[in-house]
């Protein structure tokens, strides 16, 4: 038998795509798919957690535009650091009515009340459970003399290491995230 009389296959010939070129194309989309989904996961994070950040900063201004429109006397019925701990008993005035106006005591008790409401959620009720709000949300607010001091506490997802918390509000713990503002009331 003549060797001349067996064909043979160039490569030049050949057509398609080897099996390991397959699996390598194969191994590159898994992987590119499986970072979107995890950079898709931390974006959701972020965005929670900018979310939780704005609302606790939006409450620490609301409070204290209550109170400079209030214009008490005596900051001290505002402070206090429980707010968020156990919902206060809504006021018997809530304030709303033209004909039964509230003096600043009772529209003290209704600023608390409400941003307190707003603090924890009970203001978005979806069923029986609060929706809004913050996380274990939490607020403080300290009076020395005509300057106040509002921290909103609240639990982020993940643990940080923050020395610059104040430790008068809030649980206190590695996932505590807190937004201090400082005001002076005339």
């Amino acid at each position: 038998m003549n060797n001349n009389s067996i064909p043979f296959r160039s490569k030049s010939n050949q057509r398609g795509m080897t099996f390991l070129e397959v699996l390598v194309a194969v191994v590159i989309i898994v992987s590119g798919i499986l970072g979107a989904v995890a950079m898709q996961a931390t974006a959701k994070q972020a965005s929670f957690d900018a979310m939780q950040r704005s609302l606790a900063s939006g409450l620490a201004q609301d409070i204290i535009a209550r109170i400079r429109a209030n214009n008490p006397g005596d900051l001290a019925a505002y402070a206090a650091s429980d707010y968020g701990d156990i919902l206060d008993d809504e006021p018997d005035n809530r304030c709303h009515k033209e004909d039964n106006p509230c003096d600043s005591v009772e529209l003290a008790a209704n600023d608390i009340y409400e941003w307190e409401l707003s603090l924890v959620g009970g203001d978005v009720i979806f069923g029986s459970q609060n929706k809004g709000g913050l996380v274990g949300g939490q607020g403080c607010i300290f009076q020395n003399g005509n300057a106040l001091t509002v921290v909103v506490s609240w639990q982020g997802r993940n643990e940080i290491n923050d020395n610059k918390k104040s430790d008068n509000c809030g649980t206190k713990g590695n996932k505590r995230r807190q937004v201090v503002v400082q005001a002076f009331i005339i």
